[in-house]
């Protein structure tokens, strides 16, 4: 009897710790993606009325939460009786992840008008008309971001039992949806903390006022930045994708460093997949003129 429960807790003793070192392989694999989906966040949670920016961050986070709760148990079942699924969603997701990034690069290159037209925010009610429009685009974004860090982690564990796949893949999912809107919450309040303490500091140019300073003035930058570091994740993350799991793109450019490779694979098929969306658009107007 003892030596069978000895025996459990040894082969749980043994699960835990293949969930610890999968998770921290995970872990690295979705941090690209992270990136990106915090510098999304940020940006769409920030630029409201400072007693509006937590109501529309939380508002994201559960619809977050709900995208993880549709998107695990699906990619459980591929796995489970599909899994050359999980490498065909990967590639495609690689796609779209290379498109975004490229397509970013070309609208800093050739700027065209934003969608929103803020000069029409006239009362409360176009406030919340605002806020919504931007809550359920920051979902869809979430949605396609999520399906790519599930399936990224996902594949960090095909291999291994079902149970370890599924604490490792929710782990994951949890932890980037409390780490990334965690971190967006305290970035989008770092101009309110700016105030708070200029408007405390007893002293002209004390400590906390040139501190204070330093936030209100810091948090555009910051969300400048992580629009930047957030584009190269995602090449950089799609170009991984392409690298390990197509045969040709192993061989290709074998002298440089993997990181280089990485982005130079992720701007290539980026850029191809931005001109042939620019053509089919072009292709869909003409038709639709005639």
């Amino acid at each position: 009897m003892a030596s069978g429960f000895f025996a459990v807790l040894d082969d749980i003793a043994v699960l835990l710790d293949d969930v610890a070192m999968m998770s921290k392989v995970a872990a690295k694999k979705t941090a690209g993606i992270l990136g990106d989906d915090l510098a999304v966040n940020a940006e769409k949670a920030s630029g409201f009325a400072s007693t509006r920016e937590l109501p529309v961050l939380w508002a994201i986070t559960k619809g977050s939460l709900l995208n993880k709760l549709i998107i695990l148990p699906i990619a459980f079942l591929l796995s489970a009786f599909f899994p050359v699924a999980i490498k065909v969603i990967l590639i495609l997701g690689g796609i779209y992840l290379a498109f975004e990034g490229t397509e970013k690069i070309y609208e800093w290159i050739f700027p065209h008008p934003k969608h929103e037209d803020l000069s029409k925010v006239e009362n409360e009610n176009d406030i919340l008309v605002l806020e919504n429009s931007r809550v359920k685009a920051a979902i869809v974004t979430d949605f396609i971001l999520s399906v790519e860090i599930v399936i990224i982690a996902m594949s960090t564990v095909v291999a291994k039992p079902i149970s370890t796949q599924i604490i490792v893949v929710s782990t994951i999912a949890i932890l980037a949806t409390v780490g990334v809107y965690g971190i967006v919450a305290l970035i989008v309040r770092m101009d309110e903390a700016g105030f708070y303490l200029i408007k405390h500091s007893k002293k002209e140019k004390s400590f906390k006022q040139k501190l204070g300073n330093i936030l209100v003035q810091a948090l555009p930058i910051v969300i400048k930045a992580l629009a930047i570091i957030g584009t190269i994740a995602l090449l950089l993350v799609s170009g991984g994708i392409f690298l390990h799991n197509i045969d040709w793109f192993h061989h290709f450019l074998p002298t440089l460093p993997n990181l280089l490779r990485e982005f130079i694979v992720g701007i290539l098929v980026g850029f191809a997949s931005v001109i042939l969306f620019k053509l089919f658009l072009k292709v869909r107007s003409l038709f639709k003129s005639k």
